[in-house]
């Protein structure tokens, strides 16, 4: 179903067009950061703070994962955006194919290795002894449906390519909704505990994956028979319905070249994120090491600080398939002013931020945790929240400059800044925290992000398109 307008992030004026872009995209992350948050608040509430802190525990762990497929999408899509940007229809057609094939794949593997090293990881973290055993019951869960995961993840970032992110919304409505439905049921009526809340995930995103990926193939195949319509009006032989004579060569389902670009973009933002991931879990082990109440607060404060995430992520998805797009088609200069209006957005989103987080940060603890909520717990998610609050917007801009190099395909400048961001922080959380406490955790994140996009932003600064030059602006 190839839109009239599919090509807005081309033709349309910068700021227009990633905010009509990056929309849906953010309306969707704030939908799925709204089942993670109701996942929280449903065990918190109805389990108590050592299931909330199991799921604290768990999450540096599957980040990994997660970022992964992220990782994987982001590859792709870049691709995908560059083929469909060159209006090269069929190869667009064989890199989503090839992208499905090769990362399902390497999702099965990822399984497997999941569930072998589930418990031997947890109890390296130093998890808390009354988290421990719900932390890997919902950890099993989970690694049974990270294939969903990835070609949900996938799925998505193809239709972000394409421009269409409101494919995406749609999708990620109905699978919040119906994990949120399902969290209240198994939880709170059928008494599954923590269990109850990975299994509400698995049967959601399942569902929302296989039913996208039906909805990609019919697209894909919709820009294909544009391609042979194009063709066939420019031929002065009679029309042929044979498909054995069409014209168009047929897009390969497994294209080895397109492979192995895909994988020389992704792997850099898969081996980044996994590594931060990582050090997030030596993070998490310093945390663990305070007790179950403090991860608890620490755990409800991790989750308002990815629903915060959401614009964030929204407006690298969109600033990286905008990069790539305009590129692809020659537009060097736009990708200089679009660059200009996402940090603009980001202003204003981290002012809004920061005025709803700093008054409401204990109604949003107490909405986790219930009026039996224990002082440690409470205080520790205050004071991670409110500093959030303050700073998040670092983290916006960051992203937006890795979100713009990724779509130029240059990605070894915020792969660099990136693991310098890692290591101010694990260091500071490992040498700071056990002398001064647990608010060193969160006190290096800004100084981790503001370096992070020094470094990314002044490689930014020396590429060709972010200097004045080519169309009038």
């Amino acid at each position: 179903m190839a839109g009239r307008n599919d090509e807005y992030l081309i033709n349309t004026r910068p700021g227009r067009a990633l905010f009509l872009f990056s929309l849906p995209i953010m309306i969707g992350n704030l939908f799925q950061q709204t089942y993670t948050v109701v996942d929280s608040l449903v065990v918190g509430r109805f389990v108590g703070e050592a299931a909330l802190a199991a799921i604290g525990a768990c999450y540096a762990f599957t980040s990994i994962f997660i970022w992964a497929a992220f990782g994987g999408g982001i590859g792709a899509s870049v691709v995908v955006s560059r083929l469909f940007g060159e209006r090269d229809y069929r190869r667009m057609a064989s890199a989503v194919s090839t992208a499905l094939i090769m990362f399902f794949i390497i999702s099965l593997g990822l399984t497997v290795t999941g569930l072998v090293i589930s418990r031997p990881v947890m109890t390296l973290l130093r998890t808390p002894a009354e988290s421990l055993e719900p932390a890997i019951v919902y950890l099993r869960i989970y690694f049974l449906g990270l294939p969903f995961l990835f070609l949900y993840n996938i799925v998505s970032s193809m239709f972000n390519a394409l421009g269409n992110s409101r494919i995406t919304l749609y999708f990620l409505i109905f699978s919040s909704l119906l994990n949120i439905v399902l969290d209240v049921l198994f939880v709170r009526n059928l008494h599954m505990g923590i269990g109850g809340v990975a299994w509400a995930t698995l049967i959601a995103q399942g569902l929302a994956s296989v039913t996208s990926l039906a909805l990609l193939l019919r697209t894909t195949n919709a820009y294909l028979r544009r391609t042979k319509a194009g063709l066939a009006g420019t031929s002065d032989e009679p029309a042929n319905n044979d498909m054995r004579s069409d014209p168009v060569e047929r897009p390969r389902l497994y294209d080895r070249k397109l492979a192995a670009s895909m994988w020389s973009i992704a792997w850099p933002s898969i081996l980044q994120q996994c590594t931060v991931s990582i050090g997030m879990m030596l993070v998490q082990s310093v945390v663990n090491t305070f007790g179950a109440a403090a991860l608890a607060g620490y755990s409800a404060g991790s989750r308002v600080e990815d629903y915060c995430c959401a614009p964030w992520s929204a407006f690298n998805a969109a600033i990286s398939t905008y990069t790539a797009q305009n590129i692809g088609a020659g537009e060097m200069a736009r990708v200089r002013r679009g660059f200009r209006s996402i940090s603009l957005m980001i202003l204003a989103c981290s002012i809004g931020i920061f005025l709803v987080l700093e008054p409401a940060a204990p109604l949003i603890m107490k909405a986790f945790l219930g009026d039996n909520i224990s002082a440690t717990a409470s205080s520790v998610g205050i004071a991670y929240i409110r500093w959030d609050g303050i700073f998040i917007g670092l983290l916006g801009f960051k992203m937006s400059v890795d979100g713009t190099l990724r779509g130029a395909a240059d990605t070894r400048a915020f792969t660099i800044a990136n693991l310098v961001n890692l290591a101010i922080r694990v260091t500071m959380a490992f040498t700071l925290a056990p002398v001064f406490g647990i608010m060193m955790v969160w006190v290096a994140s800004p100084v981790g992000w503001l370096a992070n996009a020094l470094i990314s932003g002044l490689h930014l600064r020396k590429l060709p398109f972010m200097r004045k030059q080519g169309k009038a602006e």
